[in-house]
């Protein structure tokens, strides 16, 4: 599995920034927000480039690029990342086996490094569970300067779309409703993989019109 949680001070964070795909890894495309970056990164993850190779390719003379932080984990487990010179307020970033955490407008250069301790520190856990462990992690250890409105939790696994995809586009305590969200969905999420893959063997949920 590759997946990202991420969150920030302002509007659909899931709707940009957070990139994966089954069997190439994943994305976060972050600070003054380029989109376009994830999926190109992920093409050449995927013709089998490693994270340092695709993320140096598609940022190599890339116009813009010190507004950008990008961080990169392939499918083996190899990380990325770039930091350009207009990175917004206090920022930093911290590699961990299998991970790599990054952020702009940090209340703390601490907080990467607590999010990628508490990812070693689940690796029990379903990756889902892990990443938003993290990210809650980063967020005890002082997260963003100012308050944050949205989050998002992103995993891809065997299929082209993904296992898990959550967002909260705009609360005043995201973290928290991200964790409620995945508490509910968590249950039925291979309900609703079997919905895709043997419907005969997906549950009614009782809903209206459904026997």
């Amino acid at each position: 599995m590759a997946g990202v949680a991420i969150t920030t001070s302002s509007i659909s964070v899931g709707s940009r920034c957070p990139w994966a795909r089954a069997g190439a890894g994943a994305v976060a495309t972050q600070n003054i927000t380029d989109p376009a970056i994830g999926n190109e990164v992920l093409d050449l993850l995927d013709s089998g480039l490693t994270a340092p190779q695709a993320l140096s390719q598609v940022m190599a003379d890339r116009p813009h690029a010190d507004y950008r932080q990008v961080t990169v984990v392939d499918i083996s487990g190899k990380v990325a990342h770039i930091t350009g010179g207009r990175i917004l307020g206090t920022h930093a970033v911290s590699e961990g086996d299998f991970c790599v955490a990054a952020g702009n407008l940090l209340s703390t250069t601490a907080v990467p490094p607590a999010i990628t301790r508490a990812f070693a520190e689940h690796s029990t856990v379903h990756l889902a569970e892990r990443l938003l462990r993290s990210l809650e992690a980063g967020v005890a250890a002082g997260g963003e300067e100012g308050p944050t409105h949205s989050a998002a939790l992103l995993v891809a696994d065997q299929q082209s779309w993904p296992l898990v995809d959550l967002r909260v586009d705009w609360s005043e305590d995201p973290i928290a409703e991200l964790r409620e969200l995945w508490s509910r969905y968590e249950p039925q999420m291979i309900d609703y993989l079997n919905r895709a893959l043997n419907p005969s063997a997906a549950p009614s949920y009782g809903v209206p019109g459904d026997p």
